[in-house]
């Protein structure tokens, strides 16, 4: 007779990979509140904030979903979000979008790093990617430079 198992279905994320599930969400969470932040400010950009946001918002039920299957409750949103500065205008608007956007990176590389399931490496590959070129986007729009980082989601990018 086999013994019971408290190890997750195959194809499931287990310990280390759930918890880096659970902060690339919050991840989703900040950047669908500070898209919806910045909005107020980049009415030129108001398809490419509503572009930003809607991404970050299936990304964000996908992966709640995936908690759900792992029989994890997905942590909720916090009621606000602390941009990396006040937020008054375009241009610190494009500032707290690029910073969101190189948190998702950094959340969705902790993914990656921490998972074997295939499945679960092309999402979060997806989300990296995604996040990266926004950032990229965001920056190229606030006249930053670099415009992109050779390495997103790493100490150096």
């Amino acid at each position: 007779m086999s013994q019971p198992t408290s190890n997750p279905p195959a194809g499931k994320p287990s310990g280390d990979a759930i918890q880096a599930v659970q902060d690339a969400l919050a991840t989703e969470h900040a950047a669908v509140w500070t898209y919806g932040l910045v909005s107020a400010f980049l009415k030129e950009q108001s398809d490419q904030t509503s572009a930003g946001a809607n991404s970050h918002r299936a990304r964000r039920d996908a992966t709640e979903r995936v908690l759900r299957d792992t029989n994890t409750e997905p942590v909720p949103p916090a009621p606000a979000y602390l941009p990396p500065a006040p937020v008054t205008d375009a241009a610190s608007s494009i500032a707290a979008l690029v910073a969101v956007e190189m948190d998702g990176c950094t959340a969705w590389r902790g993914v990656l790093e921490r998972t074997d399931d295939v499945d679960l490496r092309r999402s979060a590959l997806d989300a990296l990617s995604s996040c990266a070129v926004r950032a990229t986007r965001w920056r190229k729009t606030g006249g930053l430079t670099p415009t992109s980082l050779a390495m997103p989601g790493t100490a150096s990018g």
